[in-house]
């Protein structure tokens, strides 16, 4: 298949761009097989890139001898291109339409993209598992690097290496999974060093109206636990919906064959209704003719903050069970790969430091999110404004980096990283020329040879001159647990993501620049203070070791200490 045959109008002159908060710009536009690019005549020579795989839907609408194209995009922004003919207008819309819905994996923009910045560092070795488990070296004597998952012959949607307990064999690790939905068995997801409590995650087990049993799957999870122990096993779904899954040959965990273990139901929508509920929360959103308390009431109704609370109440209970008490926790769902990486990579950011930081944090999103099998590919198809829905797209990495965002509200200085990180995330999940989010699971990736033949989304972010814009001025290392209130008051709307059509972010960049620059000269200003102390204390040394006053150079180097 060729691009061309798409692409009824590749240039259009006389266009012009309308973007919220911004000049409209005229220019060229040129209609290629990945991308629309608008070069402005201007002699600033303005352009924009706008990626087909980023929109959600096209609208069109002919006014007199031209026309509007709207592109509403997965990440809610907005752009409306003016055409001067009826004709071209038409021709964009549809070339748009069919190219931002191209499934075919090996046409996408990453197999075509090419760096224009030197590569100082392959994202796609960055966070390999065995260099993931180098950081727990506590856990070395216990726990143990296997790949019974070589070839993915064992969970298709796991790594080949994971972390298991040192005390069960692979034989042991292939009947369990054979108990458990999807092959996903019990593995290492999180090493608690204050507690030393450890936290697992997998599916849901396959017990069925039968109450069957796995004694291999029990004696997984039960090595885990010290001698006269107990542990929790955190299940995200309400417990009649746990049970009804049994009638479906899945189930959950009986309490007569897992006695160590205490069950938790905590309830978190499925993920069909998270689309439905993002839907609403943009239409809401959008809806600038409504009154404050009609506003409020589709928000409300939209349920998505609902959501945000059940999902951090969770992730709360999770990191409570581990810090507080100290015991290990088993945290699924059904399939294991949606609300069950929701809850353990957000009790991790609770707990521990590290996550909170740049480099830690893209290394959360690596392990529990791309090798743990989430499903990019199926969940980011489509967002809020598509007329097709589709069964498996659903907005839960949205969902994850909205609860992030809320947690970076209530805790601004404990976190390396700026909102437009988080932004920046969102953004290309679901559109990037990079490969990272590109499929379903490594084994996909693999398939696709994605690491010969792409670029990793981390080699680009972790350039000093890209990561520098991400960068928190406030950040102030907090080596403590952080606990989000979900108190109603608490929570709130993304402005920063979901209105940027509504809100003008140019106060708050403002803003930001100004902090930056004050910060910035703070640490100048500290630096210097530090030198000039340790210059006063040579100086002291040196006159002591002598026997000499030097006053002339002291007390000038305590005077500059003063006036600054």
């Amino acid at each position: 298949m060729e691009f061309a045959e798409f692409i009824k109008t590749p240039m259009v002159n006389s266009v012009t761009l309308r973007r919220p908060f911004m000049e409209p710009m005229e220019g060229t536009l040129c209609v290629t097989g990945h991308q629309l690019i608008l070069s402005s005549r201007r002699d600033d020579h303005e352009e924009l890139w706008l990626l087909h795989s980023v929109v959600d839907s096209v609208e069109k609408r002919l006014s007199g001898a031209g026309g509007t194209v709207t592109l509403k995009c997965k990440d809610f922004v907005h752009l409306q291109l003016e055409l001067p003919t009826a004709e071209d207008c038409l021709n964009v819309a549809a070339s748009v339409e069919q190219l931002s819905n191209i499934d075919d994996i090996n046409l996408k923009y990453p197999f075509f993209y090419r760096p224009m910045f030197e590569v100082l560092e392959n994202g796609w070795e960055a966070f390999q598992p065995e260099r993931e488990f180098g950081r727990f070296k506590e856990i070395s004597d216990d726990w143990r690097l296997s790949y019974v998952n070589s070839g993915f012959s064992v969970c298709s949607t796991y790594p080949q290496a994971v972390i298991v307990p040192k005390a069960v064999d692979d034989e042991t690790l292939i009947k369990a999974a054979s108990f458990r939905m999807g092959g996903r068995f019990p593995v290492f997801s999180f090493f608690h060093r204050e507690s030393k409590a450890v936290l697992m995650r997998s599916s849901q087990p396959l017990t069925g109206q039968s109450n069957r049993r796995c004694k291999e799957d029990e004696k997984l999870i039960n090595c885990v636990l010290g001698k006269g122990r107990r542990g929790y096993i955190v299940d995200t779904r309400a417990q009649t919906v746990a049970k009804m899954a049994q009638s479906k040959g899945g189930g959950y965990e009986p309490e007569c064959h897992y006695p160590q273990w205490r069950r938790i139901h905590q309830p978190i929508e499925r993920r069909q209704a998270f689309h439905d509920s993002l839907i609403k929360m943009i239409e809401a959103s959008s809806d600038s003719g409504a009154t404050m308390d009609k506003w409020l009431s589709k928000l409300e109704s939209s349920a998505w903050l609902t959501h945000i609370k059940d999902i951090l109440t969770t992730a709360c209970v999770v990191a409570q069970c581990m810090d507080k008490e100290g015991t290990p926790v088993l945290v699924h769902g059904a399939e294991g790969t949606d609300t069950t990486l929701l809850v353990s990579s957000l009790a991790q950011l609770i707990l521990d430091k590290d996550c909170r930081t740049v480099n830690g944090f893209e290394a959360l999103i690596e392990r529990e999110w791309v090798q743990a099998g989430h499903p990019f590919r199926f969940r980011c198809a489509k967002s809020a404004y598509a007329i097709s829905k589709q069964r498996h797209e659903s907005p839960v990495f949205i969902l994850f980096m909205d609860c992030v965002w809320q947690i970076w509200t209530q805790f601004p200085c404990s976190f390396e990283f700026n909102e437009n990180f988080l932004i920046m995330l969102v953004q290309h999940a679901y559109s990037s020329q990079f490969g990272t989010f590109l499929c379903n699971n490594e084994a996909e990736r693999k398939d696709h040879k994605l690491r010969e033949r792409t670029v990793s989304l981390w080699s680009y972010l972790n350039t000093p001159e890209t990561i520098q814009k991400y960068i928190n001025p406030l950040y102030d290392p907090n080596n403590s647990v952080i606990w989000p209130s979900v108190a109603p008051q608490s929570l709130t709307l993304w402005n920063g993501l979901y209105l940027r059509g509504q809100v003008n972010p140019g106060p708050q960049e403002e803003a930001w620049t100004e902090i930056t620059k004050i910060r910035q000269y703070d640490k100048e200003l500290t630096s210097k203070v530090k030198k000039l102390r340790q210059q006063l204390a040579s100086l002291t040394k040196e006159a002591v070791g002598a026997k000499v006053i030097l006053p002339s150079a002291v007390e000038s180097a305590g005077d500059e200490i003063k006036a600054h």
